[in-house]
């Protein structure tokens, strides 16, 4: 068409402006709108005030610019498609109609703003047949000034046409949406703004990759504005021929096969690979925010896979293959459980930036209380009622026999515990104990870690210490003599709390809970522990069964 040709003259504007729709049927991803808005024009049912609300860079400006043009066309009449030739066409597309008029409402909020549009609205059109006011960002109106343009939006003049376009309508007062006929933009569908960025990638003889175009798209997240917008930054810096690595560069994204690599030792339970994963992707450079955004990404497919929401998932063949493979062997629990960890990952800039990646490894793959079947957390909690760990000094006392007395050989080979109480302890069961993360505390009756953790100092929030402490590998055993216990499931985040900034930042949160200075004590979790503390309070060991 002759606009095409004339647009392609315009070299001097950005690509945004150059390829911006001229007709509704230019109009990207918003079918529904467009056709309505084409119905009315062919029939000349017009209103006079229209909403336009949406996400931002999804084409509510362009199609209010575009109902502007049509309905003053020389050409068509006002009864259908702009032609874009005629002079009034031509006066509005490059703004200097007179009879259009764009108001930014964040500039122009207060009532005498709207007092003055009011005066202006009596007069009558000097060269159009119809006077098109387009209030953009209209939401940030005050109050009293969407007020004061009640009256004018529901019975303007026979001449005058309102559109207002907002990004946030649930600001808008409920007596200006029932004068207007609403209509939303959605965000734009992947597929539609690769075919467009790919048409005018022909046309200006820009060489780029489908795969890249993909990538923009995806960055884009359903704005038209932003891929034109990413797509003008990659032609200013490497011209016209872009590979697809520098799309990753320009996008932040990594593109690293250890993505996938770490999220599959993850879901084979592979602590010591996959934290030597995390650790080889960071001493190569890569930026860790943008290399976990990307896991976290990768997760959510491996979640809709498992879920069966395969047509949502935007990947290659071969990495689809992958997914399903990889969802195949994996639980929904899982991968649910570590999707929500890594969601709450924060990366922060100090030298031990992978410490927070690797306790959600850690996390993930640890297997908690709640993960364990019920017949092996009932074992347990028997297990707990014979000998627990180490407790502070408000302990439940065990009450040791003065004589010990003759086990039952026939009762011992039919339990299934490698330990039992002796006599003594079986006439008189010994008090339910406290769990682990509430134990007595000396200045406090119940030393409630959460609570501890919770009400950790301000200055203390960001420090990787406090990541720990929430690490379902540790938990509190003991707090005597102002000395606080910490049990570790895992070498490596001991070593990591045993640092001596990170000791001294729990030490403060500890501190600071209890009211008074406490030192910690950090050791391994080891069950060999629990036999001596079972035979200190007076059980005997009368089977060893092999593993």
């Amino acid at each position: 068409m002759e606009y095409n040709i004339e647009r392609s003259k315009m070299t001097s504007q950005v690509l945004y402006r150059k390829w911006r729709s001229q007709t509704l049927s230019e109009v990207v991803g918003q079918e529904s709108v467009t056709q309505t808005l084409r119905n009315a024009l062919s029939s000349g049912r017009l209103s006079h005030a229209y909403l336009f609300c949406g996400p931002r860079g999804t084409g509510k400006t362009s199609t209010a610019r575009i109902l502007a043009k049509a309905v003053n066309c020389l050409t068509t009449g006002g009864k259908g498609e702009p032609c874009n030739t005629c002079e009034m066409c031509r006066a509005i597309t490059e703004g200097s109609a007179m009879d259009v008029l764009e108001i930014d409402a964040a500039s122009n909020t207060s009532v005498d703003d709207v007092r003055s549009l009011r005066e202006k609205v009596n007069y009558a059109p000097a060269q159009a047949r119809f006077k098109v006011y387009i209030i953009d960002e209209f939401h940030m109106l005050s109050g009293s000034a969407s007020n004061a343009l009640l009256k004018t939006l529901e019975e303007p003049p026979p001449h005058v046409i309102f559109i207002l376009a907002t990004t946030e309508v649930h600001k808008i007062i409920p007596t200006i949406m029932s004068r207007c006929q609403r209509f939303d933009f959605r965000r734009i569908p992947q597929t539609d703004i690769i075919n467009r960025l790919a048409n005018a990638c022909k046309a200006e003889n820009i060489t780029i990759a489908p795969e890249s175009l993909r990538l923009i798209a995806r960055s884009a997240t359903g704005s038209m504005r932003d891929a034109w917008n990413l797509l003008e930054q990659l032609t200013i810096y490497y011209g016209s021929e872009i590979s697809f690595q520098q799309v990753q560069t320009m996008l932040g994204i990594t593109g690293d096969a250890r993505v996938r690599e770490l999220a599959k030792h993850i879901m084979d339970d592979k602590v010591s690979e996959a934290v030597a994963t995390i650790n080889s992707a960071n001493n190569d450079g890569l930026d860790l925010r943008h290399f976990k955004r990307e896991l976290v990404e990768y997760l959510r497919y491996l979640l809709l896979m498992k879920t069966g929401a395969e047509d949502s998932v935007d990947v290659t063949g071969e990495d689809l293959a992958e997914l399903k493979q990889l969802a195949s062997h994996t639980s929904l629990p899982k991968i649910l459980k570590t999707l929500k960890l890594f969601s709450q990952v924060e990366i922060g800039t100090e030298n031990n930036s992978t410490l927070s990646i690797e306790l959600a490894i850690v996390d993930s793959i640890t297997k908690t209380e709640d993960d364990a079947p019920e017949p092996v957390r009932q074992q347990e909690h028997k297990v707990e009622a014979v000998s627990h760990p180490i407790q502070g000094k408000t302990s439940a006392p065990i009450h040791h026999q003065t004589k010990p007395s003759e086990p039952k050989k026939a009762e011992a080979k039919s339990e299934t515990k490698t330990i039992v109480p002796s006599e003594a302890t079986k006439t008189e069961p010994a008090k339910k104990q406290p769990p682990a993360e509430i134990i007595d505390a000396p200045d406090k009756s119940k030393l409630d870690w959460r609570s501890v953790i919770e009400q950790a100092p301000a200055d203390t929030k960001r420090s990787p210490a406090l990541a720990i402490l929430r690490s379902a590998g540790v938990k509190p055993v003991a707090f005597e003599n102002d000395v606080v216990t910490l049990s570790f499931r895992y070498p490596y985040i001991k070593e990591q709390l045993e640092k001596m900034e990170n000791q001294r930042v729990v030490e403060k949160i500890i501190s600071s809970f209890v009211g008074h200075p406490c030192r910690v004590q950090c050791v391994l979790e080891n069950n060999n522990n629990l036999v001596k503390e079972a035979l200190k309070l007076g059980a005997q060991i009368i089977d060893v069964e092999e593993t």
